[in-house]
């Protein structure tokens, strides 16, 4: 089953999304399910994990709405309120749930020292006896704080988003690729191969400029580690969906069959425990 790891659904609103910048323009609209079935049939795409772009419980009910009502929708990473007294019970709410995988803060937006506050490292002590996996959405100089929050949980299964977010516009690979392949060593931490074209110039990026990022990443994590995600549809301001999966299927054939496959959808249905 290949599986798109990692990607967004929402009806646009200016003011919910206001992260949508001028520079962005061209994903000011709404993007939905029948939007992303063609572009994922297109590119050989059998299922994919509806990642949450609002920090509120009614995008996690609204991802698990379109999850439920189509079937290529093989999970859900929503949002709960990690540092919430009754994360518990919030948790609880979900039980039922059988398409939420996993949930993510966008820690990226948060001040330093957020993934070191007690309330929220309470809140991630409960994910394991419901079955969730959290996604880590950070910058690259937030690693080595992240490395202190993974350390801080080792029984709890983790999911980097972006690669972090590296500098490549900038042609910065240090301090990212030190501190990424110190993350890397953590067994519980498996990554996404997703947001990497918007992190270069995006009107002007070539897969040379990314490949160091990505033999870094392949490096330290490994195949096993590693999973395929488009970004769609913030992809968009970059590159076309199936743009960004040839990119990666290419770059990938020198590995085995068995290795393509882990990237390609195996390590996705492992570490999020998809169902066909």
């Amino acid at each position: 089953m290949t599986i798109d790891s990692h990607h967004h659904f929402w009806n646009y609103d200016p003011v919910e999304f206001d992260w949508i910048d001028d520079s962005m323009r061209t994903i000011r609209r709404s993007f939905l399910p029948d939007d992303l079935k063609a572009e994922a049939d297109h590119a050989g795409i059998d299922g994919v994990i509806s990642v949450q772009a609002r920090q509120i419980l009614e995008e996690t009910d609204f991802l698990l709405e379109q999850a439920n009502a189509n079937d290529f929708i093989k999970g859900v990473v929503g949002w709960v309120p990690l540092a919430d007294a009754n994360i518990s019970v919030v948790l609880e709410r979900y039980s039922d749930a059988s398409k939420l995988k996993a949930v993510r803060h966008v820690v990226q937006g948060e001040a330093a020292g957020f993934l070191d506050g007690a309330d929220f490292n309470h809140g991630i002590e409960q994910l394991a006896a419901h079955d969730l996996v959290y996604d880590v959405l950070i910058f690259e100089h937030q690693l080595k704080e992240a490395i202190r929050f993974v350390d801080r949980h080792p029984n709890q299964a983790f999911v980097l988003d972006h690669i972090a977010k590296p500098q490549i516009k900038n042609d910065r690979l240090e301090p990212w690729q030190k501190n990424l392949r110190e993350l890397a060593k953590r067994d519980n931490i498996t990554c996404k191969l997703s947001g990497v074209v918007t992190e270069a110039d995006c009107q002007n990026w070539t897969p040379e400029q990314i490949r160091p990022y990505l033999d870094t990443v392949l490096g330290a994590f490994g195949p096993e580690r590693l999973m395929f995600g488009s970004d769609w549809p913030v992809c968009l301001v970059a590159c076309g969906y199936k743009r960004w999966h040839d990119l990666i299927r290419e770059y990938i054939v020198p590995l085995s069959s068995t290795e393509q496959a882990a990237i390609m959808g195996g390590t996705a249905t492992k570490a999020y425990n998809l169902k066909r």
